[in-house]
Formats: C-alpha cells, structure tokens, sequence
C-alpha cells in the first residue's frame, strides 16, 4: 500500500507545487490524477519516487517510509516502483529485448548488465512480458523502428519486469492518438487487476481516466480539491478542479474528436503507416 502524510515541495523561487497531500492507495487499485497544467501531477509522481525531492512529509511503501532513505536503501527501495514516462524512455539503438531487461539493471551485478548477460530466469520473464503486450515477434527490433504505442507497451513491460509493487505511470497516452491511447489504457487496467498492482497515474484525458481508473484525484494549485470515484466527477467537480468551463459541450466535442481522428487514423495506417519518436533516455542509464 501506498501512503502520503502531508506531502509537500516548495521549490527555491517559493513556488509550492505540493502542499500537504495525503491519501492512500490499496493494493490493486487504480488511480487517476487529474488538473490543470502546474497543478502539481507530475511532481506529486516524481516526489513517490524521490526523483524529486520532496521538502515536508512523508512517502510509505508498506512499512517503508522512503522519504527517510538514502544511498543504497533508496536504490534498493525504487526497485518495487515500476515508472512508465509520457516519452517512454527507452534507448533506441537498444533492442526491445534488451530496453525490457533493463528493468532488472537494479537486480543483477553491472557486469552482467555491462556484456547483456542476465540470468535466464530474466530473459524468460522478458519474452513472457512482451507476450503479454503483444509484441513477442518485435523481440529484436530496435527500439526506434517502433510506432509510439509499441514503445510504450515496451516501458510497460519494462516496469513490470522489476516485479514492483506499485506503479507510477506518467501521461502515457499524451503522445499517442485516441484509439491507441484507449488501448494503453486498458492494457494498463488489465495487467493491474491481474497482478493486483496499484498504479498512480498523471492523465491530462478526463475522459480516458472516467473509462479506466477506479478513484480520481483532482489537484489544483498543489491541493487535493477532489477525490472519488470516477461516476463523482460532474460538471461541478471538473469546474472546482479546472475553473469555469461549458463541460457538457467540451466533453461531446472531445468524444466525437476522439472518434474522427481514430477512424482518420485507420485510415492513414492501411495506406502509410505509423511514424513517431521519443527523445528520453532510460532513467538509471542515462
């Protein structure tokens, strides 16, 4: 289980980007964060994980307060964090094989990560993985010959070759058009449930995060302003979190976008294909 005891970052300009959030996630469950842009998303992320320190509270995973870790017990510890990026954060002239071991690069000495020597027990999980997300036939591919919902199917069986505990999933369908984005969406809910692995996820999509997450979360300006269920989230709510705004008509508008542009791009794959790039490096080896 994850928890958070008032936990805040103020950065050294006196911007507060977190102030005093609290909140518990069980196990298996899924979570939504939604607000606007500045509202404290992706930070609240990154400060689970101590990518981002902190400056007050408290980050418990289990029984293990992580914001009290250091060195090689905070290195240890971020092995039961899986992390999926909005850009995927793979290396590209790495293989997908190779990009979906390096998710044991905390687990195995360097030298076997060095020469690409991982335990065969790695290499099965791996090929099981990319089974699972449907991409064992692009085993060896390089990573930059992939469309941009198959890289991030490749960070999402990277983080789960770490067996986490939880996962912290970052925009993973901001990059992707909307038919792709509802199936890294579904494959996310599906692969949690299986595993019942709670997963903490930064989505700028209302409605994609309506379809999938079991609790939505609305920051504004730092602060929790909203936290229940999904069927909770009306036009009174999504005002509170965002500011004033004709919900009703945005909300149809972006469901017919979203169904133009997923017929608009079945059409562009029979005929072209897809073409997409990510430009992060894999966290740990950059």
């Amino acid at each position: 289980m994850l928890r958070l005891e008032t936990l805040a970052k103020r950065y050294k300009t006196g911007d507060h980007a977190l102030k005093g959030v609290s909140l518990e996630v069980g196990r298996g469950q899924i979570v939504g964060l939604i607000g606007p842009s500045g509202a404290g998303k992706s930070t609240l992320i990154r400060c689970i994980n101590r990518l981002v320190e902190p400056t007050g509270g408290k980050v418990f995973l289990g029984d293990l307060d992580l914001t009290a870790m250091g060195g090689a017990d905070l290195r240890r510890a971020r092995r039961r964090i899986g992390m999926i990026f909005q850009e995927y954060a793979l290396v590209e002239r790495l293989t997908v094989m190779e990009n979906v071991l390096s998710g044991r690069l905390g687990y195995v000495p360097f030298w076997r990560s060095f020469l690409r020597r991982y335990p065969q027990a790695d290499v099965d999980k791996a090929f099981a993985l990319l089974e699972r997300v449907g991409l064992a036939e692009h085993a060896d591919k390089r990573a930059d010959e992939l469309s941009g919902g198959q890289r991030q199917r490749v960070g999402i069986a990277r983080a789960l070759e770490q067996d986490p505990e939880l996962l912290l999933i970052d925009e993973p369908t901001a990059s992707l058009d909307p038919k792709t984005s509802r199936q890294i969406m579904r494959l996310i809910r599906e692969i949690c449930e299986e595993q019942s692995l709670p997963a903490v996820i930064n989505i700028h999509d209302v409605l994609l995060a309506k379809m999938f997450v079991d609790r939505i979360i609305g920051l504004t300006a730092g602060e929790v302003v909203f936290d229940g269920p999904p069927g909770e989230l009306d036009d009174a709510v999504l005002t509170r979190i965002y500011g004033a705004e004709d919900w009703t008509a945005m909300q149809t508008a972006a469901a017919e976008d979203a169904e133009d542009a997923a017929v608009a791009h079945g059409a562009h794959g029979r005929h072209a294909g897809e073409g997409e790039r990510s430009e992060e490096r894999l966290a740990g080896l950059a």
